[in-house]
């Protein structure tokens, strides 16, 4: 008989991977590396909840930020499988984005790192949650 695992092909949380000192700070640099930069994160948020937005609208929900590195950020994190460019052959020409599966995955981490920001010192909270009247509705819902 096969096990449920092979079936659905995910790894049981008894077979994670097992890091060393050395080797669980490279794999977080390494992780780390595929969203540093200024807006990525912010393009991921924008996107969450199956979201599929055009360029234009990321442009007008990420104030600050110019065409030249809304581009560059976009690409990057398509090239590292986490945006999926989605382009409509039509006049004027169309093009959507959207996470892809494994972006949307970053959903439950990027509401951790919200939650552990919550619990802050309250000089340090200040500065680091934007608290809105409808905070509530932040959350990176999966749909």
């Amino acid at each position: 008989m096969t096990r449920t695992d092979e079936k659905v092909r995910y790894a049981p949380e008894s077979q994670r991977l097992t890091y060393t000192l050395e080797g669980g700070a490279l794999s977080t640099q390494n992780v780390f590396r595929v969203l540093e930069g200024r807006w990525k994160l912010i393009i991921i948020f924008q996107l969450f909840g199956g979201q599929v937005r055009r360029f234009s609208e990321l442009e007008r929900a990420i104030p600050g930020v110019s065409q030249k590195m809304l581009i560059q950020q976009l690409r990057q994190l398509e090239v590292d499988g986490i945006v999926e460019r989605i382009v409509h052959h039509q006049v004027p020409p169309k093009v959507e984005y959207r996470l892809t599966d494994w972006g949307a995955a970053l959903c439950p981490a990027v509401d951790t790192l919200l939650q552990w920001a919550e619990g802050a010192p309250e000089a340090l909270r200040a500065r680091l949650i934007s608290e809105a009247p409808d905070a509530g509705a932040a959350r990176c819902a999966v749909p």
